[in-house]
């Protein structure tokens, strides 16, 4: 899910997250608790074969507070390195967006190969003219979660314990598409986004049908919310869209930014060996 730090662009994973939200207020009374460590249970383990291999891109158009193209990410799969598999992505505003927030950023992945979980997470960028750059270290067997951070010439650390799965916004969107979808399902793990760690539950609502401007597409609909561990009062609700298909596709991420909501739309898919499917003046979304 969305990044100058790629995380304040696609934020139905917060970040998958990211990753791709905008910090939403409880109501009156305490705001409720996220799920405790032990009602967050693992997630199951990553279905093989993989469906998606080195050399696929994936092209998003971001919608945003009713502005059509306010931007876009490319989401794409880089060659094995050390045993582990980097997912890159890449974001920019476009020039009519830029007049409410200037953003253009780079993020890397580094996914374990075997259990698609982050091992290391980075992004640099700029937004409205300041450099912003962050490392992330994930540490799964002291389940703590390090992260490094630059905010022009401020720098600062941060360091969380999570649950049984941390993974970051690439990690959630990719991992998302190899676990066994059902009606029904839970899901609860926690991810990291905008310095901060936030536990994102939710169930698969179902199968649904889509027609992007690509091709029509039956659906598996995720959906949940992330509450920001450090603060219960922050919570996203954050929408996911996986094609029920041997490509597992991320068709569709639903979340907001601070100025409203965002909505990234795939609008491109490139596959070595196949033919590579684009957007041809079709209709956008159909809901």
């Amino acid at each position: 899910m969305m990044w100058v730090r790629i995380g304040h662009m696609m934020r139905w994973a917060y970040p998958l997250v990211a990753t791709c939200s905008v910090a939403v207020a409880a109501r009156a009374g305490q705001p409720a608790p996220p799920p405790s460590d032990s009602e967050c249970r693992p997630l199951p383990p990553a279905r093989m074969p993989l469906s998606f291999a080195a050399g696929e891109v994936l092209e998003f158009q971001l919608d945003a507070m009713g502005i059509a193209r306010a931007g876009s990410v490319t989401m794409q799969v880089l060659p094995p390195r050390d045993g582990k598999l980097p997912i890159q992505l890449k974001a920019h505003t476009n020039t009519l967006f830029s007049k409410v927030r200037r953003m253009k950023g780079l993020a890397t992945s580094y996914l374990d190969a075997v259990t698609l979980h982050p091992v290391r997470y980075v992004e640099e960028g700029t937004e409205n003219e300041v450099r912003k750059t962050t490392s992330v270290s994930f540490r799964p067997k002291q389940r703590r979660v390090e992260v490094d951070y630059k905010i022009g010439d401020s720098t600062g650390q941060s360091e969380f314990q999570s649950a049984h799965d941390a993974l970051d916004v690439a990690a959630t969107v990719y991992l998302m598409r190899q676990l066994p979808l059902e009606k029904g399902s839970e899901l609860c793990f926690d991810i990291y986004g905008i310095r901060r760690l936030w536990r994102m539950s939710g169930k698969v609502e179902g199968r649904e049908h889509l027609s992007l401007a690509i091709g029509d597409f039956e659906a598996w609909h995720l959906a949940g919310t992330a509450v920001r561990l450090d603060d219960f009062r922050h919570r996203r609700e954050v929408h996911l869209w996986i094609s029920d298909d041997r490509r597992r596709l991320p068709l569709a991420m639903v979340g907001a930014i601070e100025v409203g909501a965002v909505r990234a739309q795939l609008t491109g898919v490139s596959r070595p060996g196949e033919k590579a499917l684009r957007v041809e003046g079709r209709e956008t979304l159909k809901w």
